[in-house]
């Protein structure tokens, strides 16, 4: 294997069948040593967190999957922490996808003026450059487009997705008696053209609250886990 990318919480490296490998890892987005999902730095380190990430990454991929919508997943090693995943292009230097059914985080910090912190929110989507010293900021459709990132088309494909997809993961925990508040994707497309969800779908991507209190990754992955044996 040849190791193509070093990431905040995965290293990628590169398969002789043309795959990747995803090697999940025990770091987290955050600051000053608290986790927050719409942080662009790692914030903290959690013993077991790359293991739990990928279970629930297989189980959700799987979902979608068979949901008809496409993604990278192939297959995962739980023994190494690892996931195959075909390959694909990212969106321009990499684009951040955030689903918001609740206004919380980032989100109340710039638009607190107008609404109430914990507001319901329409499955707001909004988009992100992965840009750590630009504090990942926020485009527009609009923007996307001019800049030649992706198309009108593609943008209203991957909302679409995007949606979709965070329905079918809120309805998941709903079910486990867990609420979602946002969760952060990221797209890319394949040799083809074919938009595609890439990356991971886990309790590090994702801010869940049960009876009105706050749920951290590794408490959210074990009573996820525990509900579903």
């Amino acid at each position: 294997m040849k190791l193509v990318y070093t990431g905040k919480t995965k290293n990628v490296y590169a398969l002789d069948n043309g795959n990747y490998l995803l090697k999940f890892k025990d770091d987290c987005t955050g600051k000053d040593g608290v986790f927050d999902p719409g942080e662009n730095s790692v914030g903290l380190t959690i013993d077991g967190v790359g293991d739990v990430n990928l279970r629930m990454s297989v189980y959700f991929f799987q979902k979608v999957n068979a949901a008809g919508i496409k993604t990278h997943f192939v297959k995962a090693n739980l023994d190494d922490t690892t996931m195959e995943v075909i390959p694909g292009k990212v969106f321009g230097h990499g684009l951040e996808v955030i689903c918001r059914y609740k206004a919380v985080g980032s989100f109340i910090r710039r638009y607190g003026e107008y609404i109430p912190e914990g507001s319901d929110l329409p499955a707001y989507v909004e988009m992100t450059f992965k840009n750590d010293e630009k504090g990942d900021p926020l485009v527009t459709k609009d923007a996307l487009a001019a800049l030649g990132v992706m198309t009108e088309k593609q943008y209203d494909e991957v909302k679409v997705m995007t949606q979709k997809i965070t329905k079918i993961v809120a309805d998941d925990l709903a079910a486990k008696g867990l609420v979602l508040y946002d969760i952060k994707f990221e797209f890319g497309y394949d040799n083809s053209g074919n938009v595609m969800l890439i990356d991971e779908i886990a309790s590090g991507n994702m801010r869940v609250y049960k009876d009105g209190k706050y749920v951290d990754p590794m408490t959210l992955s074990k009573l996820f886990f525990a509900a579903n044996k």
